[in-house]
């Protein structure tokens, strides 16, 4: 029922104020296990890629979305169930390979899930390295990644804004990677940073963005 209303109500309300240019839909998989790895621009980027993505996406929201109180908390709740979110706890490493098992769960159910393989979001607009979790799922979970590039969304939704601005939003779906030559290696460190750079290296090229801290990484 929630995820009725994302399609039903909060899609063309979107479509209808923000009127975003989306290309590549073509290009995610309309069934299986599948990867949605994005930059990282602002807040309503987890609102934004559910909405017009072409198929169901789950993503991970911290938990504290699920525990307000009052209009406000539950408001919360339903818009972050709708889009699929999934809640999880951060700030521990522990925390964090909760998060990937529960992305894992998501993908061995053969679904789509998201990820912003920077960790956050960017705050000069610039494309950080990617951490190594993207590549640690895809290799266990032997799923295709569909590079994604938001761009816009800072602008609708500055950092530190609570409040939304006229903008136009863009996203971009990329062509999907397959590492068959990677096969059975997601426990080794080398693989992981290979493919999350050839999955960063596609997302920048897709978002147009300049690298940060890419000291190590290829071209």
């Amino acid at each position: 029922m929630l995820y009725v209303m994302s399609r039903f109500v909060l899609k063309p309300l979107f479509w209808l104020f923000f009127r975003p240019r989306v290309t590549g839909r073509e290009n995610v998989p309309a069934t299986g296990a599948v990867i949605l790895a994005s930059n990282h621009l602002s807040f309503i980027d987890s609102i934004v890629i559910p909405l017009v993505s072409p198929r169901k996406v789950a993503m991970l929201a911290k938990a504290e979305y699920w525990r307000g109180k009052g209009i406000k908390g539950w408001w919360t709740r339903t818009l972050f169930s709708s889009l699929g979110a999934q809640p999880v706890e951060r700030g521990e490493h522990r925390a964090a390979q909760a998060a990937l098992d529960t992305a894992l769960a998501v993908l061995k159910e053969g679904d789509a899930f998201a990820i912003y393989p920077e960790g956050t979001r960017s705050r000069d607009g610039r494309l950080a390295r990617g951490k190594t979790g993207v590549a640690w799922l895809a290799l266990t979970a032997d799923c295709p990644i569909v590079p994604v590039a938001v761009q816009g969304t800072n602008r609708i939704m500055p950092i530190g804004s609570r409040a939304l601005r006229p903008h136009r939003a863009s996203v971009s779906f990329g062509r999907p990677l397959h590492f068959p030559q990677y096969a059975g290696q997601a426990a080794r460190g080398k693989p992981r940073r290979e493919v999350t750079d050839a999955v960063m290296i596609e997302i920048a090229q897709l978002s147009g963005q300049d690298k940060a801290d890419w000291t190590a990484a290829g071209p």
